[in-house]
């Protein structure tokens, strides 16, 4: 599953995740509105926030910053090595990975337009702001005053970290990311036994990430409904009409990046008129919109590219396959405006270079944690510590996430598509499309 889908775990009979999430989600926002109406400053409605439903959600989300390390680590040293294969590596690697990081980074950098645009998170009362900043504990304060004595020299130089153990241990994700990345191409060209025995083990430390997100996953819908009543109980109905507002502009960046910009690649560096690109996509869109799983609709995507666009199986299996993986679209906008949206709601003002410095961890963020379930949850809690905004704010979207899950997912799918055309098209190989398409 690729991190675009909402994280799943085994689920009881009956009742999916989502439904779950979304149980939590009007459970705790209704009874937060009703105490707040009520009694919004009753010393007992303090008591049970603090005592209750407040370390709830901090266990929640203490639970995702554990597993921020080895998750990023393993997955991108992973994803570099699988990139580097001997038998992928060369012309068709290098074009298939400029695509992901050219595209995913335009596809981040829309849903920035758009958030500075509409300010989504924005118009929730000062003195609120404040507030809601100042109960977010001390850990986010000292983030909060570290990002503000950052420069933009001080930016650059630490993608490179002195000490990774460090950086890990103080959050520094985009220094942690280089790190794995670099020990992941010196992986790949070293190639003798001891490279192989490690990148087994580290296979071994993915694997074990997954079960563990797995079971955290379960509490979830708890989290959510403790995260949502602390946050309405607090604010009342702003909190909502601030969501659907943050709604419509992930979904109006996902519809621009999926029905304007790729259809425009397609057509002129693919060559492909638009009604035969998506009438022969149509069946893997729908697939991707109705099971929210790039993985589960890989064996669709193979079959759309290689049968109804006309892409050589040796490109379309390899574009696709890692694409599933790696060619994330949907999950690299979607982190970036979730956490440019609570930014603005808990009035954290972030530079235009601050704010392209989180355009560039979503988008290698979301190749890092290519094909977790749940991956891009650490990451995106990761993102809002380093910038200060309380993470908390995450009991927010997950609510609410099941259509922007299946939106993000279908996006992630078009753009495997429309990757394997273009780049089937560079390599000077003619699409055969049926005339019915």
């Amino acid at each position: 599953m690729s991190p675009s889908d909402t994280p799943t775990a085994p689920e009881s009979r009956g009742m999916s995740l989502h439904a779950k999430m979304l149980i939590g989600f009007l459970v705790g926002a209704l009874a937060g509105l009703l105490c707040y109406a009520l009694a919004p400053n009753a010393p007992w409605l303090q008591g049970v926030i603090e005592n209750v439903s407040q370390p709830v959600g901090d266990l929640f989300l203490r639970l995702l910053f554990m597993l921020v390390v080895p998750l990023v680590f393993s997955a991108l040293v992973l994803g570099v090595v699988e990139i580097g294969d001997p038998h992928a590596l060369g012309r068709l690697g290098l074009k298939t990975l400029l695509w992901i990081v050219c595209v995913t980074g335009l596809a981040a950098g829309i849903g920035l337009v758009l958030v500075n645009v509409f300010h989504p998170g924005s118009g929730v009362p000062h003195d609120v702001g404040e507030k809601l900043l100042a109960e977010a504990g001390s850990r986010a304060s000292e983030i909060a005053s570290r990002r503000e004595a950052i420069s933009a020299r001080d930016m650059l130089l630490g993608i490179v970290p002195r000490n990774p153990v460090r950086a890990a241990a103080e959050g520094n994700l985009l220094g942690l990311m280089f790190f794995a990345l670099m020990f992941g191409i010196a992986a790949v060209v070293v190639r003798n036994e001891g490279t192989r025995t490690f990148v087994a083990a580290i296979q071994g430390v993915y694997d074990i990430s997954l079960k563990l997100i797995e079971w955290i996953i379960r509490i979830a819908p708890y989290a959510v409904a403790a995260l949502l009543f602390t946050l309405t109980a607090r604010m009342g109905w702003d909190v909502l009409l601030q969501l659907a507002r943050y709604v419509g502009v992930v979904l109006l960046a996902l519809g621009l990046q999926c029905f304007v910009v790729l259809p425009l690649l397609v057509r002129y560096l693919g060559g492909m008129p638009l009604k035969r690109f998506f009438g022969g996509s149509e069946t893997a869109m729908v697939t991707a919109f109705s099971t929210s799983s790039s993985s589960a609709t890989l064996p669709t995507t193979l079959r759309a590219a290689e049968k109804n666009l006309g892409v050589p199986s040796r490109i379309g299996r390899f574009v696709c396959t890692l694409g599933a993986t790696a060619n994330m679209n949907g999950t690299a906008l979607y982190e970036g405006v979730t956490v440019l949206f609570l930014a603005q709601f808990f009035g954290v003002h972030l530079g235009l270079g601050q704010q392209l410095l989180v355009l560039v961890i979503c988008v290698f963020g979301s190749i890092g944690a290519a094909g977790v379930p749940g991956g891009s949850l650490p990451i995106m809690a990761m993102i809002l510590g380093m910038f200060g905004i309380p993470p908390e704010g995450i009991g927010l979207v997950l609510g609410i996430d099941r259509l922007l899950d299946m939106s993000r997912t279908m996006l992630n799918v078009t753009g495997d598509l429309a990757a394997s055309v273009v780049i089937a098209r560079s390599e000077a190989r003619e699409l055969v499309v049926p005339a019915d398409l």
